[in-house]
């Protein structure tokens, strides 16, 4: 009993810290003891885990779950059977840093195809950046690809080859990496006693301890990671972690959550306020048919609910149950922009169509890829007279090539979409023909259609590539030649037809039938 007081008082302590660390600071005045409030200390409790037994009860159901029910992926294998603690650590970072704002079944083809091609630190550093963006090329969140190649030449160049071992030096040594991604890796590959808050983690906690203030605000912040921090089993922090993330991946979705799976679900005040919520309604529903209502149980809410800094600002939606929390503030609309861009070819040496792609800048958006020639519009602007007579100008900069607006045709527009922007492309073709057309610039090439197909390029420019296709197969298809090409292939089916039947039958005249037994016979022979 006296260890669970000790244990409770100093939950409550950590939450006031917390909660007077998001307050903001005013001028300090003089006050009597008695003016201060009494009940700062309380405030939070009802967010917490007070009782050292059930935070022991949601560690064993939790990883019993998740021994049974975790989903073999690849870097969670490597972690396992990995001895070199080196090549461990550098296995899990790289895969934190590809599942960062991706999705896993997405990564997990990327992951293997990079540990297949860099299975070590050293690796990685020995790589040329162009490499790693061709690698990288349709993960999105290019600059990921980028600080992980810096960091390996970091870790090879100034740490001896040998990666951090602990989270704050993971934290400090390696670009890219935050408190959540040197959390994770420390946990998973180096076992240290750490917990890890990512999305998933924060939409699980949210939810057990109906923490319903905007997630992303400081107060709500420290107080998750104080939790997780708490929770986190000192003997498998890095399975506790991952069955966090598994969870809330799996079964504590953002949307239709499945809270009668959940192993957890006991102790998430969430799942049983929607319970309490359906059994006052049927009390509701009984007191109307004047039939006896079943004794219903308690449930408590957070007593300062009008001044926690963790309870929602919002009254409790019967419709949204247990999404309800977490409550996030709404998003900024993505920036939109156009740009014009033209598909340029000409007919190479060995017959077929080259491509002229010109790289993009080493900082900002797709930093490094290779793209074909873009420029984005400052106004906007839908005269495709201008618009031409832009991208000629735009092309005379690095190619020495005679262009004219009216070679210039214009194909459609390809949207899409960034984390930020909504990116339109407006799209022209302009085909060279047997032109030499030299380069001005040392950022532009021509490529084969084999060589853009595994260059270092964004989705984008396979989407501008694949309307391109189309639209010269649809040309194609409504050519005079392709009609009277078409006429023929419906008319010779019938005349093979004929043939076929002449040549079976051999003449108008019906065999007899001796003849048709003999020739029958004659076959099976």
């Amino acid at each position: 009993m006296c260890a669970s007081r000790l244990t409770m008082r100093r939950v409550k302590k950590e939450t006031l810290e917390v909660v007077e660390k998001a307050k903001p600071k005013r001028k300090r005045q003089k006050t009597h003891k008695d003016d201060e409030p009494s009940g700062a200390v309380l405030r939070s409790a009802y967010h917490t885990f007070c009782e050292p037994a059930d935070v022991g009860h949601l560690r064993t159901r939790l990883l019993s779950w998740y021994d049974l029910e975790k989903r073999e992926l690849p870097w969670r294998t490597l972690a396992l059977i990995e001895p070199d603690v080196n090549i461990r650590t550098y296995a899990v970072w790289v895969s934190e840093i590809m599942l960062q704002q991706t999705q896993v079944a997405t990564v997990i083809d990327y992951y293997t195809k990079w540990m297949k091609r860099w299975p070590t630190v050293s690796d990685l550093s020995a790589a040329t950046l162009e490499e790693v963006n061709q690698m990288w090329a349709g993960l999105g969140y290019y600059s990921r690809g980028k600080r992980l190649h810096e960091g390996a030449q970091k870790v090879v160049s100034k740490l001896d080859g040998q990666m951090p071992d602990t989270v704050d030096e993971l934290l400090r040594q390696l670009p890219g990496v935050g408190r959540y991604t040197a959390a994770a890796i420390g946990s998973i590959a180096l076992g240290q006693v750490t917990g890890a808050v990512d999305g998933n983690v924060i939409r699980v906690l949210c939810r057990m301890r109906a923490i319903g203030a905007d997630c992303t605000s400081p107060a709500v912040t420290e107080a998750l990671w104080t939790l997780a921090n708490a929770l986190v089993d000192p003997k498998r922090p890095g399975d506790f972690n991952q069955a966090m993330m598994e969870l809330g991946a799996r079964v504590c979705t953002p949307k239709g959550p499945l809270c009668e799976q959940c192993p957890v679900r006991s102790q998430c005040h969430s799942y049983r306020k929607v319970q309490s919520k359906r059994e006052q309604n049927s009390k509701r529903l009984l007191v109307e048919n004047d039939m006896k209502p079943p004794a219903l149980p308690d449930i408590e809410d957070c007593s300062a609910s009008g001044t926690c800094p963790l309870c929602a600002p919002e009254p409790w939606d019967e419709e949204l149950g247990a999404q309800n929390f977490p409550r996030k503030p709404a998003k900024k609309p993505p920036r939109v922009e156009r740009t014009l861009t033209c598909v340029l070819t000409r007919r190479g040496e060995g017959g077929e169509d080259e491509f002229l792609l010109m790289q993009r800048p080493n900082k900002g958006l797709l930093a490094g890829l290779w793209e074909f020639p873009s420029l984005v519009l400052e106004k906007e602007d839908k005269s495709e007279k201008k618009h031409k007579m832009a991208l000629c100008v735009h092309l005379d900069k690095h190619l020495d090539a005679p262009l004219t607006q009216s070679s210039l045709h214009y194909v459609g527009e390809v949207v899409h979409i960034f984390s930020h922007i909504r990116q339109t492309y407006v799209v022209h073709t302009l085909h060279l023909g047997d032109a030499e057309a030299p380069l001005r610039t040392g950022n532009v090439r021509w490529v084969s259609r084999a060589a853009l197909r595994e260059a270092a390029v964004s989705t984008g420019v396979k989407k501008i590539l694949k309307l391109c296709d189309s639209a010269r197969l649809q040309k194609e298809q409504n050519s005079p030649d392709a009609k009277r090409q078409k006429d023929d292939d419906k008319k010779r089916p019938r005349s093979a037809k004929k043939a076929k039947m002449k040549a079976s039958v051999g003449s108008n005249k019906q065999l007899s039938l001796t003849s048709f037994f003999r020739t029958t016979k004659q076959e099976t022979c």
